[in-house]
């Protein structure tokens, strides 16, 4: 079995074959699926999914989305099928141009990642975080808030080692697409020293697609293209992968 610890199966994109999206991945063994919290606005249509046994999500509010902050958007974690917190995170790759609307946009993101951090702990539910381009200063924040009392998983790990110190601190990796992709040679050498007991599998859809189908949409199902190439990388069958992650996300997010 293979978890997807990373789909955004309430996007729009999948409107019209969401059950098609489900059955396909079942049959290359995909059984559950998360759904991460990004926009606010898509968090009822998670809350939908989830009905199904097979789907799982989470609330959180995205680097990108930190204006919809609010904090009765976690009236909903209540829901038995919320596991996590998030994505929650720093996001540095689309700054403002403008030097004061630059500093004011990192502090206000920072702020609404410190609240979620807050809110998990408080909440008992781990967390899912977005890191790009801001490596220190996440960790930094997450060990300051000690968000290791609930632990979490570093979507789409950026492959920075310099956050590999967080395995130490109850937080998992999540793989996903990239590692198949050609100038992905950090992630890649990185991979191995990542604890196995730390792996999870995600593929980010509809976005990041692995290949050999760069460029189409995304899904659940191509998890077994990055639960393949883990393999190769790690020395491992592919079973043995499926397995270690599967655990692992059981583990981490109490499935």
């Amino acid at each position: 079995m293979i978890i997807d610890t990373h789909c955004h199966l309430d996007s729009s994109r999948y409107d019209k074959d969401i059950d098609k999206v489900l059955e396909g991945a079942v049959t290359k063994g995909v059984e559950k699926f998360i759904i991460p919290g990004a926009d606010p606005r898509d968090l009822d249509r998670a809350i939908e999914l989830s009905e199904r046994d097979d789907i799982y999500f989470a609330v959180g509010v995205h680097p990108y989305h930190i204006d919809d902050w609010s904090r009765e958007i976690f009236d909903k974690v209540s829901h038995k099928k919320c596991i996590a917190i998030g994505e929650c995170g720093l996001d540095y790759f689309r700054l403002p141009e403008d030097e004061t609307e630059k500093e004011q946009n990192i502090a206000e993101q920072k702020d609404v990642f410190r609240k979620q951090i807050r809110l998990a702990k408080e909440l008992k539910k781990p967390l899912i975080v977005h890191i790009r381009d801001a490596s220190e200063d996440a960790k930094k924040i997450l060990l300051e808030e000690g968000a290791d009392e609930v632990g979490g998983v570093l979507h789409c790990y950026n492959a920075d080692r310099t956050l590999l110190e967080l395995a130490d601190h109850n937080f998992y990796f999540g793989i996903g697409g990239v590692v198949t992709f050609k100038n992905a040679r950090r992630l890649v050498e990185v991979l191995p020293l990542i604890p196995k007991d730390k792996l999870l599998v995600e593929t980010d859809a509809p976005y990041l697609t692995p290949h050999p189908h760069r460029g189409e949409r995304n899904e659940p199902l191509f998890t077994t293209f990055v639960v393949e190439k883990m393999a190769k990388i790690l020395n491992l069958s592919y079973d043995d992968v499926s397995k270690i992650t599967t655990e692992n996300s059981l583990k981490l997010f109490k499935l």
